[in-house]
């Protein structure tokens, strides 16, 4: 029994390093991508909201590190979004029927194309969402769409690196 018990153990030593997943990766000829700033259509009015989205998935990218930012005339792949639509709606009543809470979700329609083969790798739709105490003031509405935007941004960096 011993016996059997080490050279399992040995078995499962050796083995270790032979199975790695990477899962689909970014092609190897692409290695710059261009992320313009994304248009708002959504008429929301909210200042500074396609800014705040375009920067964070660029920090996003960044942070990544499978394709690095350039311009759009020099890369090799581009990235364009469109905001399509905030809404803001209440959640939670409370007696009286006052609204206590409210979820802001934002959805952006997003194209990744290949520049090099001048091809359109994808074109989505991306949604999230985020709560926030009315009572908060403006500063847990602006904290709601920072963690909107960092979704979506996680969102979108997953499907261009891993959706292949």
């Amino acid at each position: 029994m011993r016996f059997l018990l080490l050279i399992i153990t040995i078995l499962i030593l050796l083995l270790e390093g032979c199975y790695s997943f990477t899962g689909a990766s970014v092609p190897p000829h692409l290695k710059t991508i261009a992320i313009p700033l994304f248009d708002d259509q959504s008429g929301s009015g909210k200042a500074g909201l396609r800014e705040n989205l375009t920067n964070k998935l660029i920090e996003k990218f960044r942070q990544d590190n499978n394709l690095q930012i350039s311009d759009k005339s020099t890369a090799d792949a581009i990235l364009e979004g469109n905001i399509i639509s905030v809404n803001d709606q209440p959640q939670v009543l409370a007696a009286g029927e006052t609204v206590t809470k409210s979820r802001i979700t934002i959805t952006v329609k997003v194209a990744f194309q290949d520049k090099k083969l001048k091809k359109k790798i994808w074109e989505k739709q991306f949604s999230q969402w985020a709560d926030y105490a009315l009572g908060g003031g403006s500063s847990e509405f602006e904290a709601s769409i920072t963690l909107v935007n960092e979704k979506l941004a996680e969102d979108i960096l997953l499907e261009a690196v891993s959706g292949w």
